[in-house]
């Protein structure tokens, strides 16, 4: 997507809210998180992830923060700030905890290196995606000048947390390592301590128990004070080596799977997943879709090393935008945060919403899925849907 595509889409979703200096933050971010395999972000979280002032964040004071618990309560902490917000206290898995006193119960889950303390807090798994909270401390940072972005879906809903990058890959049981394609929504609590959570996508749907093991390679956030340089984006970066493992459970409870099999043509809408905090909508698309590797991507990048992810998957035979789209509407008209969109899979934050009846629209014609996404679902291109489908969640 070149820069001047992303600038009119920020400027169609946020008029007049939106700045200039946002639209050049929030295209630098974008371009990090390209270098660090980081950036199959949909063009819907494009247009409402914004970089904003550095306002509302609320520290602690330093020394009552070292006396406040935050390990094992961190759900607690950034859960109505995150994109996928909600009350994960009462389903989470508690693997670290802090007493009184602030001192942690067990350095199991933590990890050191290059000045950075890595401490995994609680996990979440609703059997398709995995939520990890963490503590990330640093002596020698001063995190109070990380920006915030927005996570609503509107600037006036006035939802925001601050970002944290991460590089690396993760696993579950063993299986083939897969790149962070994301970065953590938190808080930061003082100069040296954020707190933070990271949502994993799994590929195949979990049962029963596991284990995540993360080999982190790299971590980084933005500063405020240089929003009016030419190049920004994680500019407090660190390499290293963070590796931990961490056991899990799948909590399955208030999740459903809804069996739909509508088909037109070579699309289908296969089922929808409701949980607490996320929609999934499974389709099957046409074509296939060639795996973007580290090898690909690293020999091309040889032949033109400022090829974007667009121009490799073009060269590679495959549409950078999907076959299809997909709007998600709840019972009262209002659109659900589009997270992301991949082939046969598109993800919805919930965030506190009480689903009774979901108004699924897929279509096959970018322009048309960016017009209902402007004018609501009752836009005028309702009809060139090639699948629309109401769906009782009750």
């Amino acid at each position: 997507m070149t820069d001047e595509k992303l600038d009119q889409i920020l400027r169609q979703a946020l008029a007049p809210e939106i700045d200039d200096k946002e639209i050049r933050v929030r295209r630098r971010r974008k371009g990090r998180m390209r270098k660090a395999n980081q950036i199959r972000l949909a063009v819907a979280e494009a247009a409402v992830a914004v970089v904003v002032g550095i306002g509302g964040l609320g520290y602690f004071n330093p020394v009552l923060a070292a006396k406040i618990p935050l390990v094992g309560k961190i759900f607690e902490k950034v859960g109505d700030d995150v994109t996928y917000s909600g009350d994960y206290m009462d389903k989470s898995f508690v693997l670290t905890e802090e007493d009184a006193a602030g001192n942690l119960d067990t350095t199991e889950y933590s990890a050191s290196d290059s000045g950075i303390t890595f401490t995994a807090s609680e996990v979440y798994c609703d059997g398709y995606s995995l939520f990890l909270t963490v503590k990330i401390e640093a002596e020698d940072a001063d995190f109070t000048h990380i920006p915030e972005h927005y996570t609503g879906m509107h600037v006036s809903d006035n939802q925001t947390a601050a970002g944290f990058y991460i590089d690396g890959t993760w696993s579950v049981d063993g299986n083939t390592a897969e790149q962070f394609h994301n970065s953590f929504d938190g808080n930061v609590i003082d100069s040296h301590t954020f707190v933070g959570m990271l949502k994993m996508d799994l590929t195949e749907k979990l049962e029963g128990s596991g284990e995540l093991r993360l080999n982190i390679s790299g971590l980084g956030y933005d500063d405020d004070r240089m929003l009016d340089a030419e190049e920004i984006t994680a500019s407090h970066w660190t390499d290293g080596s963070w590796n931990i493992v961490l056991p899990f459970e799948v909590n399955g409870t208030d999740v459903k799977t809804i069996e739909v099999g509508e088909k037109n043509g070579d699309i289908s809408l296969n089922d929808v997943v409701v949980s607490p905090y996320q929609v999934i909508v499974h389709t099957t698309t046409p074509g296939e879709q060639r795996e973007l590797t580290d090898d690909r991507r690293e020999k091309l990048l040889s032949a033109d090393p400022n090829m974007t992810d667009a121009e490799m998957f073009e060269l590679l035979g495959v549409s950078y935008y999907e076959p299809c789209q997909t709007i998600v509407f709840d019972q009262d008209g209002e659109m659900l945060y589009s997270d992301m969109e991949m082939p046969g899979r598109a993800v919805f934050a919930v965030q506190g919403r009480e689903l009774k009846t979901l108004h699924i629209f897929i279509f096959d014609n970018m322009d048309d899925w960016a017009q209902m996404s402007d004018e609501g679902m009752n836009s005028s291109v309702a009809d060139k849907a090639v699948i629309s489908k109401e769906i009782s969640v009750e």
